[in-house]
């Protein structure tokens, strides 16, 4: 099967990507499960995007001292000037954001920002509510329950991918393919990921020699409900520290001012390693606060996080819940340029968490994912259609290792474990080895191929861990007590 365009994803980057592709092209999108299992559908927060011309400068700031110096500016720079154009034209495509009594965008504020700046839909739906828009106004092909399990690359041109569905094994060639697979969060033990979302597109780049970057820079979200039995966490997003709800300990003491001035404002990576240092030198649990909020305004504000916590039981905005850090987003990923063209790659693009452009440096701005999932889409779908690249066939052979065998499951959690106690908030160098040596053993081992490619994204991880001797952003060494 030939195609002018293969997209492997079908979260807000995917989507987006083939929203400005026309539909005299032969697109294909592919997703690994059902469309909505992707982060995009799951995102609570917003979407960030500078609210006028005069707040880009703004908001580059704030991105750039979220970044912790490691951000390209160019890149943020391209994200907060396209910002408006690319939430102008979904508006008037007809997506719809929430909006004050007179008819105004209405704008929340999250951590990091400066400014109120971020939009948001059906209160805390603005995933869903995006994720909808954009599979509704699809107008290419969409496989679903498609395994890609590898990329056709030759001499710095990928060919296509070999996919297997319900019709079986094969391969699928196109002139240019967008990978849009989303992020890693499946190897940590406590995450707020989709169950699709596993690293394993990162894997065969790995394999085939692309360049990674900035993969030690994984955020993790410091709000999260892990003492649920499934295996995506729940995510109580931090538009509700936004809008007023604070962190405290069992004594009721918002203790977050001792590590920071901004308290429940500060960036992500902060919050996440005050709770874990606190809770470790205190020995107590962690609870996020709803006490300034009524019953009522919850209900309408935030209507999933509210019908998810009363289902588990919870009585609110009465009780404090139990919070914890969980793995939530990564920075780095499959190396692009400013069109997420994948370096060294004549007609293969990265778009989304899977790429990195160095757009977040090493702690993503709150509310920045989806907005970088748009812009970098739009501006990937453009340059395919200015180089109007084509390929000329070349056959592959199908994919034949073995997809799975029986004692992946076992050691997928095993993996999960060693991620989350040595490659998680706070790490150590004994704690990055030991990890190492375990995923390295793993490899050894008779596993199938999908596994396989999650255990040569986590050794990416940690080694880039590794390689970064001092903390910067996420990526935090702790000191080891002797």
């Amino acid at each position: 099967m030939n195609y002018d365009v293969i997209i492997v994803g079908a979260g807000i980057a995917g989507l987006h990507a083939a929203m400005h592709l026309p539909k005299n092209l032969s697109c294909l999108v592919l997703c690994k499960d059902q469309p909505w299992e992707c982060n995009t559908f799951y995102a609570q927060g917003g979407v960030a995007t500078a609210v006028d011309e005069n707040d880009i400068a703004f908001h580059i700031k704030d991105t750039l001292e979220a970044g912790a110096t490691l951000c390209d500016k160019d890149a943020v720079e391209v994200m907060s000037s396209d910002s408006i154009g690319v939430i102008r034209d979904l508006i008037s495509k007809g997506l719809k954001f929430d909006r004050e009594n007179s008819g105004e965008l209405k704008y929340t504020k999250e951590g990091a920002h400066t400014r109120s700046r971020i939009l948001h839909a059906e209160g805390d739906g603005t995933g869903r509510v995006i994720h909808s828009f954009l599979i509704a106004e699809l107008k290419h092909t969409l496989f679903k329950n498609a395994l890609v399990t590898d990329l056709l690359i030759d001499e710095n041109r990928c060919y296509g991918v070999s996919v297997v569905t319900k019709k079986g094994e094969y391969n699928l060639y196109a002139n240019n393919i967008i990978l849009a697979s989303g992020g890693i969060g499946s190897i940590y033990e406590y995450h707020t990921n989709a169950h699709t979302i596993s690293g394993e597109i990162h894997g065969m780049a790995i394999e085939h020699g692309l360049s990674m970057q900035d993969m030690e820079f994984v955020q993790f979200h410091p709000t999260v409900y892990v003492q649920n039995s499934w295996a995506r966490k729940l995510l109580l997003s931090e538009a509700l520290r936004g809008e007023g709800a604070y962190i405290v300990d069992s004594k009721n003491r918002r203790f977050l001012f001792d590590y920071d001035k901004r308290g429940e404002l500060a960036p992500r990576d902060i919050i996440s390693r005050s709770i874990f240092d606190y809770k470790h030198k205190s020995k107590e649990e962690i609870y996020l606060s709803f006490e300034p909020f009524e019953q009522s305004f919850l209900k309408k504000r935030f209507p999933n996080i509210y019908r998810n916590l009363t289902s588990i039981g919870f009585d609110i905005p009465k009780d404090k819940i139990p919070i914890s850090p969980a793995f939530h987003y990564s920075m780095g990923g499959i190396k692009t340029d400013l069109d997420g063209k994948v370096d060294g790659m004549k007609n293969l693009y990265a778009i989304g968490e899977v790429a990195s452009t160095r757009v977040h440096g090493a702690n993503r701005l709150a509310s920045n994912s989806l907005l970088e999932g748009l812009v970098f889409s739009r501006r990937a779908a453009r340059r395919i259609l200015e180089d109007n690249y084509t390929l000329k066939q070349k056959n592959f052979q199908i994919c034949q290792a073995q997809l799975y065998k029986e004692q992946d499951k076992v050691l997928k959690e095993t993996l999960r474990s060693i991620m989350w106690k040595h490659v998680g908030v706070a790490r150590d160098i004994f704690g990055l080895q030991s990890a190492l040596g375990g995923v390295e053993v793993m490899l050894q081992t008779d596993i199938g191929r999908m596994f396989k490619l999650r255990l040569l994204t986590s050794a990416e991880v940690i080694k880039s861990a590794i390689s970064r001797k001092e903390s910067l952003g996420s990526h935090y060494i702790k000191k080891i007590e002797i």
